[in-house]
């Protein structure tokens, strides 16, 4: 497995970083994932603006320029022998000693960039759906920076794996929706499609635009609004979107039915809308 580790490509094995990394010691940097599809990146530029936004949260300068990212992913990809994978990207704010201001003056970031097969989900899953519960959200109130520092996310998901669920809705302050531990929630009401507004309280979805424009081009009826707690549970539909889980439809919620527990039409009408899009733009 060759990874990228500042500014080289070389076997895992041989990628070190300093202990005191202050991605290490703090969880001071950004990340994000870039599907790729029949050797072709998934919206690479969507996903690098996305980076960019991450990085001026955190008021950490980007390493590379755009055409330098592309460069630096190609190569990756070029080197990886899978016709399906996802790209990680992960940057630091570099090596310093422990002191929770910025090194002044700044040290150069740590940038690391490796690959994996991208696992699509198995057909049962797409016909069955997956089950989720709902928990509360309790992480800070950027959720629109891809940060690394991910363990309310991770406790989240894990609480889910727990139930033997397939993801956690969160809920903040007992009241309205924002997202899944690891995906976008969409709301179907009387045959619309709802999911709430890109804001702080949560990460802008890449695939969650793409399903928005398949719902414009194909007359689907949709709004964007705060979704209430309550929604979810007199729901026709539950879905959930990300960019290596693509469209799945959740079909039971704190162990209650989501409609008649089935997925719906909407989901039967957007996944292979989803599906030929990516078949015709990505795999073209």
């Amino acid at each position: 497995m060759t990874v990228y580790l500042n500014g080289a490509f070389m076997p895992i094995e041989e990628a070190k970083v300093p202990v005191l990394d202050r991605g290490f010691i703090f969880g001071d940097g950004v990340y994000e994932v870039i599907p790729v599809y029949s050797g072709r990146p998934f919206r690479m530029r969507d996903h690098l603006q996305r980076l960019q936004h991450s990085l001026d949260g955190i008021r950490l300068p980007n390493p590379h320029s755009i055409d330098e990212w592309e460069g630096i992913l190609n190569e990756m990809i070029a080197r990886t022998a899978l016709e399906d994978l996802y790209l990680y990207l992960h940057i630091t704010r570099g090596v310093a000693k422990r002191d929770h201001p910025f090194p002044k003056p700044p040290v150069p970031p740590t940038v690391f960039v490796m690959s994996n097969p991208l696992s699509h989900p198995p057909a049962e899953t797409i016909e069955r759906g997956v089950s989720a519960i709902t928990v509360t959200d309790n992480r800070w109130l950027r959720c629109d920076i891809k940060s690394i520092s991910l363990l309310p996310n991770v406790l989240m998901r894990q609480a889910s794996v727990d139930a033997g669920c397939g993801e956690a809705i969160l809920i903040r302050d007992d009241s309205f929706m924002t997202e899944g531990s690891a995906s976008n929630i969409f709301v179907v009401k009387d045959g619309v499609l709802l999911a709430p507004p890109k804001n702080h309280l949560m990460l802008p979805g890449i695939t969650y635009d793409v399903i928005f424009e398949l719902a414009d081009a194909h007359n689907i009826p949709h709004q964007v609004r705060k979704i209430m707690k309550e929604e979810l549970f007199s729901a026709d539909e539950l879905l959930l979107t990300s960019s290596t889980r693509e469209v799945l439809a959740i079909t039971s919620v704190d162990g209650k039915p989501v409609g008649d527990g089935k997925p719906g039409a909407m989901f039967a009408r957007l996944y292979p809308l989803y599906q030929t899009f990516k078949k015709e733009i990505m795999r073209k």
